[in-house]
């Protein structure tokens, strides 16, 4: 790791929080998660500064105990002189307009540096989860959730809710994990390992995410969280140090619209035109989990299968992000497929 990023931010007797990517319990190989060896160096390297290191996330299901024993970070840390441990307590900080007071993190804030370790997926709801948006493990637990119900089906809405929170934590340093990425309908167990090769950091999260947007072949302002910064006045003057490699044909998934025209139609399209959440019977284990994250409380079960109530279901995909099968993708009815190609045409 280059002193060029880290000597100047890394100090003797400073504290350290890593926040890296722990959504879930999974291993390495499924690349949901960030790297345990990536965690490991980083954090390798702040106590050779002489630093004081705390890793913590919050994740969106399973014990953290658990996440960390899947992910082989636990293996990764053994007998290193670190504090492992979920965000609990949360502190309410002004991140202004239309937002206002949120609870973030009271670890974050505290901390004299915060270490961002996003992994580069893909994201059914927001396009990527990239530096950005790996920032919201900075809310704790259910409040999470409770966001995505806030926002509604807005992703510019949410998106500026991501960049707000980012602003109010300012990573000092953004590494993110490309190694072994995750494309098509991620960022959960329904996304697809790809082996990119890529590990790639800056002290600006947005500079970031505009430069790995561009590698993978996308203008930066297709992710929703760039726009938002840059609607929001905030231009990265970014230099690239270093040889990015120009990836092809990487995988996103579809960004159909959530819902659109009048008002009075908009509970027609939730149950027959727009993009939703459809369950794969096959894989379906009833669980439960997606149904218990839910923050518009639009899944039910009974004895054989999985039930959505569209007009209630917010397109957050939150139940696509945690379902530990990978039993669920976001899929547009033939009718709204065929609506959109003729509203272009």
């Amino acid at each position: 790791m280059a002193d060029s990023l880290c000597g100047e931010v890394v100090q003797s007797r400073s504290r350290v929080v890593i926040k890296p990517n722990l959504l879930a319990p999974a291993r390495p190989e499924r690349a949901m998660l960030t790297h345990p060896l990536v965690v490991k160096g980083v954090a390798e390297y702040c106590l050779q500064r002489g630093a004081y290191v705390q890793i913590s996330d919050s994740q969106a299901i399973g014990s953290f105990d658990r996440v960390i024993k899947e992910s082989g970070l636990g293996r990764a840390l053994e007998g290193m002189d670190v504090v492992c441990k979920e965000f609990r307590e949360s502190v309410k900080v002004d991140v202004g307009e239309p937002f206002n007071k949120i609870e973030i993190a009271k670890d974050v804030l505290e901390a004299d540096v915060l270490i961002n370790l996003p992994k580069l997926k893909t994201h059914v709801q927001m396009l990527m989860t990239l530096g950005v948006k790996n920032l919201f493990g900075c809310i704790v637990g259910l409040r999470k959730p409770e966001w995505h119900f806030r926002t509604g089906v807005k992703r510019e809405a949410f998106a500026q809710l991501l960049v707000r929170i980012h602003n109010a934590v300012r990573p000092s340093l953004s590494i993110l994990d490309g190694i072994l990425a995750m494309e098509g309908e991620g960022p959960g167990r329904s996304g697809s390992p790809r082996k990119l090769g890529v590990l790639a950091g800056s002290n600006d999260a947005v500079a970031l995410d505009m430069t790995i947007c561009r590698m993978l072949g996308r203008e930066p302002h297709s992710l929703f969280t760039n726009k938002a910064a840059e609607d929001m006045g905030y231009v990265p003057d970014i230099e690239v140090l270093g040889e990015a490699p120009a990836v092809r044909n990487f995988k996103f998934p579809e960004m159909a619209p959530l819902v659109f025209g009048p008002r009075s139609l908009h509970g027609f399209m939730r149950r027959h035109l727009v993009q939703r959440p459809v369950p794969d019977g096959s894989l379906c284990r009833l669980c439960g989990e997606c149904g218990n994250y839910c923050p518009a409380k639009a899944i039910s079960f009974d004895e054989k299968r999985i039930h959505f109530d569209y007009d209630k279901c917010i397109r957050c995909y939150c139940c696509i992000e945690v379902c530990p099968h990978g039993a669920l993708q976001a899929e547009e009815p033939l009718m709204g497929k065929a609506i959109r190609k003729l509203r272009k045409s």
